[in-house]
Protein backbone atom coordinates (compact mmCIF):
# COMPACT_ATOMS: atom_id res chain seq x y z
CA UNK A 1 0.00 0.00 0.00
CA UNK A 2 1.26 3.45 -0.93
CA UNK A 3 1.16 6.16 1.77
CA UNK A 4 2.46 9.73 1.86
CA UNK A 5 4.07 11.19 4.98
CA UNK A 6 3.43 14.94 4.91
CA UNK A 7 4.57 18.00 6.84
CA UNK A 8 4.27 21.76 6.32
CA UNK A 9 5.70 25.03 7.61
CA UNK A 10 3.63 28.20 7.81
CA UNK A 11 3.71 31.88 8.74
CA UNK A 12 1.64 31.24 11.86
CA UNK A 13 -1.06 29.16 13.46
CA UNK A 14 -4.35 30.15 11.81
CA UNK A 15 -5.06 30.20 8.06
CA UNK A 16 -8.39 31.95 8.75
CA UNK A 17 -6.48 34.98 10.09
CA UNK A 18 -4.20 35.35 7.10
CA UNK A 19 -1.41 32.91 7.91
CA UNK A 20 -0.07 31.11 4.86
CA UNK A 21 1.75 27.98 3.79
CA UNK A 22 5.51 28.42 3.14
CA UNK A 23 6.84 24.85 2.79
CA UNK A 24 5.58 21.37 1.96
CA UNK A 25 7.58 18.17 2.44
CA UNK A 26 6.35 14.69 1.46
CA UNK A 27 7.92 11.24 1.74
CA UNK A 28 6.52 8.22 -0.07
CA UNK A 29 6.36 4.85 1.66
CA UNK A 30 5.15 1.61 0.14
CA UNK A 31 4.12 -1.31 2.33
CA UNK A 32 5.48 0.70 5.28
CA UNK A 33 8.94 1.08 3.73
CA UNK A 34 10.38 4.40 2.41
CA UNK A 35 10.87 4.31 -1.36
CA UNK A 36 13.23 7.28 -1.61
CA UNK A 37 10.66 9.32 -3.55
CA UNK A 38 9.98 12.77 -2.07
CA UNK A 39 8.26 16.04 -2.85
CA UNK A 40 9.65 19.30 -1.41
CA UNK A 41 8.80 22.91 -2.24
CA UNK A 42 9.22 26.29 -0.59
CA UNK A 43 6.30 28.62 -1.33
CA UNK A 44 5.99 32.38 -1.52
CA UNK A 45 3.28 33.29 1.05
CA UNK A 46 2.76 36.75 -0.46
CA UNK A 47 3.13 38.35 2.97
CA UNK A 48 5.79 39.07 5.60
CA UNK A 49 7.21 36.46 7.97
CA UNK A 50 6.45 37.09 11.66
CA UNK A 51 9.45 36.87 13.98
CA UNK A 52 7.85 34.06 15.98
CA UNK A 53 7.46 31.84 12.91
CA UNK A 54 10.95 32.72 11.63
CA UNK A 55 12.37 31.54 14.96
CA UNK A 56 10.73 28.15 14.43
CA UNK A 57 11.76 27.36 10.83
CA UNK A 58 14.23 30.07 9.78
CA UNK A 59 12.48 30.89 6.49
CA UNK A 60 12.72 34.63 5.91
CA UNK A 61 10.53 36.97 3.87
CA UNK A 62 13.50 37.66 1.57
CA UNK A 63 14.21 33.96 1.00
CA UNK A 64 10.59 33.11 0.20
CA UNK A 65 10.04 36.13 -2.07
CA UNK A 66 11.82 34.32 -4.91
CA UNK A 67 9.91 31.05 -4.51
CA UNK A 68 6.86 29.99 -6.56
CA UNK A 69 3.31 30.64 -5.47
CA UNK A 70 1.17 27.74 -4.26
CA UNK A 71 -0.83 27.92 -7.50
CA UNK A 72 2.37 27.24 -9.43
CA UNK A 73 3.22 24.03 -7.55
CA UNK A 74 -0.24 22.67 -6.76
CA UNK A 75 -0.52 20.39 -9.80
CA UNK A 76 2.83 18.80 -9.08
CA UNK A 77 1.89 18.39 -5.42
CA UNK A 78 -1.49 16.80 -6.15
CA UNK A 79 0.08 14.50 -8.73
CA UNK A 80 2.63 13.32 -6.17
CA UNK A 81 0.16 12.57 -3.40
CA UNK A 82 -2.42 11.16 -5.88
CA UNK A 83 -5.08 9.26 -3.92
CA UNK A 84 -2.77 7.85 -1.22
CA UNK A 85 -3.54 8.15 2.49
CA UNK A 86 -1.77 11.14 4.06
CA UNK A 87 0.12 10.45 7.28
CA UNK A 88 0.50 13.69 9.26
CA UNK A 89 1.42 14.60 12.83
CA UNK A 90 -1.42 16.77 14.15
CA UNK A 91 -3.18 16.40 10.81
CA UNK A 92 -5.86 19.04 11.36
CA UNK A 93 -3.19 21.77 11.45
CA UNK A 94 -1.41 20.88 8.20
CA UNK A 95 -4.51 19.96 6.23
CA UNK A 96 -6.20 23.16 7.40
CA UNK A 97 -3.46 25.21 5.73
CA UNK A 98 -3.37 23.06 2.59
CA UNK A 99 -7.13 23.22 2.17
CA UNK A 100 -7.10 27.00 2.74
CA UNK A 101 -4.57 27.33 -0.09
CA UNK A 102 -6.66 25.04 -2.30
CA UNK A 103 -9.74 27.13 -1.56
CA UNK A 104 -7.94 30.33 -2.58
CA UNK A 105 -7.37 28.93 -6.07
CA UNK A 106 -10.81 27.31 -6.32
CA UNK A 107 -9.61 23.72 -6.01
CA UNK A 108 -11.52 21.04 -4.05
CA UNK A 109 -10.27 20.31 -0.53
CA UNK A 110 -8.52 17.14 0.56
CA UNK A 111 -11.09 15.10 2.52
CA UNK A 112 -10.44 14.19 6.14
CA UNK A 113 -11.10 10.53 5.33
CA UNK A 114 -7.67 10.36 3.69
CA UNK A 115 -5.81 11.42 6.85
CA UNK A 116 -3.86 9.27 9.28
CA UNK A 117 -3.03 11.40 12.33
CA UNK A 118 0.09 10.09 14.07
CA UNK A 119 -0.51 12.41 17.03
CA UNK A 120 -3.79 10.62 17.75
CA UNK A 121 -2.12 7.24 17.25
CA UNK A 122 0.66 8.23 19.66
CA UNK A 123 -1.79 9.48 22.30
CA UNK A 124 -3.62 6.17 22.19
CA UNK A 125 -0.41 4.16 22.43
CA UNK A 126 1.35 6.45 24.94
CA UNK A 127 -1.37 8.14 27.00
CA UNK A 128 -0.52 10.75 29.61
CA UNK A 129 2.87 11.76 28.16
CA UNK A 130 4.08 14.30 25.61
CA UNK A 131 3.88 13.01 22.05
CA UNK A 132 5.60 15.75 20.09
CA UNK A 133 7.71 14.58 17.16
CA UNK A 134 10.93 15.10 19.13
CA UNK A 135 9.52 13.08 22.04
CA UNK A 136 8.60 10.22 19.73
CA UNK A 137 12.03 10.27 18.11
CA UNK A 138 13.60 9.92 21.55
CA UNK A 139 11.15 7.19 22.55
CA UNK A 140 11.93 5.12 19.46
CA UNK A 141 15.68 5.90 19.40
CA UNK A 142 15.46 7.78 16.09
CA UNK A 143 18.30 10.23 15.47
CA UNK A 144 16.86 13.72 15.18
CA UNK A 145 20.10 15.61 15.81
CA UNK A 146 19.73 17.35 12.42
CA UNK A 147 16.51 18.98 13.60
CA UNK A 148 17.93 22.24 14.92
CA UNK A 149 14.94 24.01 13.31
CA UNK A 150 11.69 22.77 11.88
CA UNK A 151 11.81 21.82 8.19
CA UNK A 152 8.98 20.19 6.27
CA UNK A 153 10.99 17.56 4.42
CA UNK A 154 13.23 16.64 7.37
CA UNK A 155 10.23 16.42 9.67
CA UNK A 156 8.42 14.21 7.14
CA UNK A 157 11.46 11.91 6.97
CA UNK A 158 11.58 11.66 10.76
CA UNK A 159 7.84 11.11 10.94
CA UNK A 160 8.11 8.27 8.43
CA UNK A 161 10.48 6.47 10.82
CA UNK A 162 8.27 7.25 13.81
CA UNK A 163 5.16 6.02 12.00
CA UNK A 164 6.76 2.68 11.13
CA UNK A 165 7.63 2.16 14.81
CA UNK A 166 4.34 3.56 16.07
CA UNK A 167 2.24 0.99 14.21
CA UNK A 168 4.65 -1.87 14.92
CA UNK A 169 5.66 -2.33 11.29
CA UNK A 170 9.40 -2.26 12.01
CA UNK A 171 9.09 -5.15 14.47
CA UNK A 172 7.11 -7.15 11.91
CA UNK A 173 9.80 -6.45 9.30
CA UNK A 174 12.53 -7.63 11.68
CA UNK A 175 10.64 -10.83 12.47
CA UNK A 176 10.08 -11.51 8.77
CA UNK A 177 13.75 -10.84 8.01
CA UNK A 178 14.80 -13.22 10.79
CA UNK A 179 12.48 -15.90 9.43
CA UNK A 180 13.93 -15.48 5.94
CA UNK A 181 17.48 -15.82 7.33
CA UNK A 182 16.37 -18.87 9.30
CA UNK A 183 15.05 -20.52 6.15
CA UNK A 184 18.09 -19.71 4.03
CA UNK A 185 20.81 -20.48 6.56
CA UNK A 186 19.34 -23.63 8.01
CA UNK A 187 18.27 -22.24 11.36
CA UNK A 188 18.78 -19.08 13.40
CA UNK A 189 17.83 -19.63 17.01
CA UNK A 190 14.26 -20.50 17.82
CA UNK A 191 12.54 -18.15 15.36
CA UNK A 192 9.44 -19.92 14.00
CA UNK A 193 9.18 -20.45 10.29
CA UNK A 194 6.00 -19.34 8.55
CA UNK A 195 3.89 -22.16 7.20
CA UNK A 196 1.04 -22.00 4.73
CA UNK A 197 -2.31 -22.69 6.36
CA UNK A 198 -3.36 -24.64 3.27
CA UNK A 199 -0.56 -26.43 1.33
CA UNK A 200 -0.28 -25.65 -2.36
CA UNK A 201 -1.82 -28.17 -4.74
CA UNK A 202 0.96 -30.42 -6.16
CA UNK A 203 1.74 -29.70 -9.81
CA UNK A 204 3.30 -33.14 -10.44
CA UNK A 205 1.10 -36.21 -10.86
CA UNK A 206 1.83 -39.63 -9.39
CA UNK A 207 2.42 -40.94 -12.91
CA UNK A 208 5.04 -38.26 -13.55
CA UNK A 209 6.77 -39.12 -10.29
CA UNK A 210 6.89 -42.80 -11.24
CA UNK A 211 8.39 -42.00 -14.65
CA UNK A 212 11.01 -39.77 -13.00
CA UNK A 213 11.96 -42.42 -10.43
CA UNK A 214 12.33 -45.00 -13.15
CA UNK A 215 14.63 -42.64 -15.04
CA UNK A 216 16.69 -41.92 -11.90
CA UNK A 217 17.17 -45.65 -11.33
CA UNK A 218 19.03 -45.89 -14.66
CA UNK A 219 21.62 -43.21 -13.78
CA UNK A 220 23.94 -44.87 -11.24
CA UNK A 221 24.04 -46.89 -8.06
CA UNK A 222 23.54 -43.81 -5.86
CA UNK A 223 21.99 -41.02 -7.93
CA UNK A 224 21.94 -37.62 -6.24
CA UNK A 225 18.22 -37.32 -6.97
CA UNK A 226 17.58 -39.80 -4.15
CA UNK A 227 18.66 -37.13 -1.67
CA UNK A 228 15.54 -35.18 -2.57
CA UNK A 229 13.08 -38.08 -2.32
CA UNK A 230 11.34 -39.32 0.83
CA UNK A 231 13.20 -42.25 2.37
CA UNK A 232 10.60 -44.84 1.32
CA UNK A 233 10.57 -43.58 -2.25
CA UNK A 234 14.37 -43.51 -2.41
CA UNK A 235 14.58 -47.10 -1.17
CA UNK A 236 12.03 -48.15 -3.72
CA UNK A 237 13.95 -46.37 -6.48
CA UNK A 238 17.25 -47.94 -5.38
Amino acid sequence: MREIILDTETTGLDPLRGDRLVEIGCVEIFNRMPTGQTFHRHINPERDMPAEAFAVHGLSTEFLATKPLFAQVVDEFLEFIADAPLVIHNASFDIGFINAELDRIKRPPIPKERLVDTLLLARRKHPGVSNRLDDLCSRYAIDNSRRTKHGALLDAELLAEVYIDLIGARQSQLILAAEVRDTRAGGYGDMPRRQREVPLTPRITDEERAVHRAFVATLSDKPIWNDFLPATAANAAG
